[in-house]
């Protein structure tokens, strides 16, 4: 039975940029990772779980997402990341779901992988 989820995988084209995207603007950390034989990264949200891996040795498939749409995470500081997006000139989506009223932010990775932040509705802009 599964009880949670382990991680993403994504193949980085660039690795800089990459890591740039995910530990500079979007806040994970490079941690631990062991000597897989290969050059990578895991990419932690404060726990001890890595959230991300990332592929460094890998050609990028030509169907950037293949059957996996995107990924999501959860996020807070709302107005701090569309700042932090803005500054950079980084392309985003973002919506407000009817209703429940969480804020999804969506952009590309420098892959081409698709990225979800969802915020909780009581953030503000």
């Amino acid at each position: 039975m599964i009880v949670g989820m382990n991680h993403f995988t994504v193949i980085a084209e660039d690795a800089q940029k990459t890591l740039d995207f995910y530990v500079g603007l979007l806040g994970l950390s490079e941690g631990p990772r062991p000597d897989l034989g290969f050059p990578g990264a895991w990419l932690y949200a404060g726990g001890t779980q890595a959230l991300l891996h990332l592929y460094f040795d890998r050609p990028v498939p030509p169907l950037r997402s293949g059957v996996i749409d995107h990924m999501a995470f959860t996020a807070k500081g709302l107005k701090e990341v569309k700042a932090r997006f803005d500054e950079r000139g980084v392309e985003y989506d973002l919506r407000r779901q009817a209703g429940a009223g969480t804020w999804q932010l969506f952009t590309f990775d420098p892959t081409g992988a698709r990225v979800e932040l969802d915020f909780d509705a009581s953030e503000s802009l």
